[in-house]
């Protein structure tokens, strides 16, 4: 017994009375520092798996995306009474009709200029190698060798034509199964939701309900607004390409439109593309006016544009941004780099959407409570009231019945004037 009690007084305790031993910043250290690892290791975990399985980690991050943007138009054939399959087809078609378009209206506009793009990048590299050798200290001997490390680097890097076949053929795979979702997403996603609903427990299912509503509404609010921004973006660089006759202006333009959904990295490189075809192909002078073009039109989206785009949709400070696109980047390469903010944005969104219904919940508890609270001292006091009103009419009562000067009850009073003596008649 002796030693029982000195285990439970000492440091060979429960890991429970342990901790409560503990001074409570210690305490919030080791159980945050607790829930970090995990949460850590789950996503970890999930970003692994998700990259294993790339081509299918792909296709669902681009249903999701699309879906996003094509649910509203969805639902409004819907309000029209379509049927769901025939709203979710025509969806499909008409973003299957744009992406054609686009890419036929390209080609019509840039096949003339491949011809002469050759010539434009001998001249414009010969300008650069010029500006190179005559401006800094870089003899012709270092430019041929870096042009001839650059080629071998090129060479190196491009695909056998085996792989290069089985990237198309994985390519058009990806592509035919990111349609056969999107169809079915736009045709039943509603049904599927609320069948997800349906396993959730009772008391959970609306909280469960308003942060998938507030997800799914980030996720589309961000994938427009993105859109916008991007092509707000290649508007601006494409026109400043065309005024500077820089070769390819169109495809470059489609390129930064591509490269605006991938947040602060994405419009860079880009734009740093552009600069180089710039170089290449008209040489220094053109490709330092594309850079300031390039940085002009970012500033102004950056500083301008998005806020007033972006301020209610996404509410993410630009430091997480900055931080989740580089552990995206990390773990998924460009497409972690795409999903890791709306990822991040759905996820806080959800959560903020559990907090404010646990508030509200607390809330209305609280209310709850005091307002039974107020009740309970009403009734307490009228019963009160009523108890002292049943005293002083039993009071009453009982000196009424008593007579004056606690004379007997049933013996009347003698009148005024009677003394007592019986009359003469008697």
């Amino acid at each position: 017994m002796g030693n029982a009690a000195g285990r439970s007084n000492g440091y060979g305790g429960r890991p429970g009375q342990l901790l409560d031993r503990l001074p409570w910043l210690v305490r919030w250290t080791v159980l945050a520092s607790a829930c970090l690892l995990v949460i850590t290791a789950g996503a970890y975990v999930l970003a692994r798996i998700a990259t294993r399985l790339a081509p299918l980690s792909i296709a669902l991050a681009a249903t999701l995306f699309l879906a996003a943007l094509l649910d509203p138009v969805a639902s409004r054939l819907r309000r029209h009474r379509f049927p769901s399959a025939l709203a979710a087809l025509t969806s499909v078609l008409l973003l299957l009709g744009l992406l054609g378009g686009a890419v036929l209206l390209i080609w019509r506009l840039t096949a003339d200029q491949f011809s002469d793009l050759i010539k434009q990048l001998d001249q414009g590299l010969e300008r650069t190698r010029d500006f190179l050798t005559g401006a800094l200290p870089i003899s012709e001997q270092q430019v041929d060798k870096w042009t001839q490390q650059a080629v071998s680097g090129v060479q190196r890097s491009a695909p056998d034509p085996v792989s290069g076949v089985a990237t198309v053929a994985e390519a058009i795979g990806g592509l035919l199964l990111v349609l056969v979702l999107l169809f079915f997403l736009l045709k039943d996603g509603r049904s599927m939701w609320r069948w997800v609903l349906d396993r959730v427990a009772l008391g959970s299912r609306a909280r469960t309900a308003a942060a998938g509503r507030a997800g799914w509404h980030t996720l589309g609010a961000y994938t427009r607004g993105t859109m916008m921004i991007a092509a707000i973006d290649a508007i601006g660089i494409g026109i400043a390409l065309v005024v500077l006759r820089v070769p390819l202006a169109l495809p470059l333009a489609v390129i930064t439109f591509l490269g605006g959904f991938v947040p602060i990295i994405g419009a860079t490189v880009a734009g740093g593309v552009a600069v180089l075809v710039a170089l290449a192909a008209k040489g220094p002078t053109t490709a330092l006016l594309v850079l300031a073009a390039v940085i002009a039109v970012q500033q102004t989206e950056g500083n301008l544009l998005e806020p007033l785009i972006m301020k209610r949709q996404v509410r993410l400070h630009p430091v997480v941004v900055l931080l989740v696109v580089a552990a995206g980047t990390l773990l998924g390469g460009i497409v972690g780099a795409f999903v890791a903010v709306p990822i991040a944005a759905v996820l806080y969104s959800v959560v903020n959407s559990v907090a404010a219904d646990r508030h509200a919940r607390t809330n209305d508890d609280n209310r709850t409570d005091n307002d039974d609270r107020t009740d309970n001292d009403d009734r307490t006091d009228n019963d009160d009231r009523t108890d002292n009103d049943d005293g002083d009419r039993a009071g009453k009562d009982g000196a009424g019945a008593a007579g004056p000067a606690g004379e007997p009850a049933g013996e009347a009073s003698p009148a005024p004037g009677d003394t007592g003596r019986s009359s003469p008649e008697s």
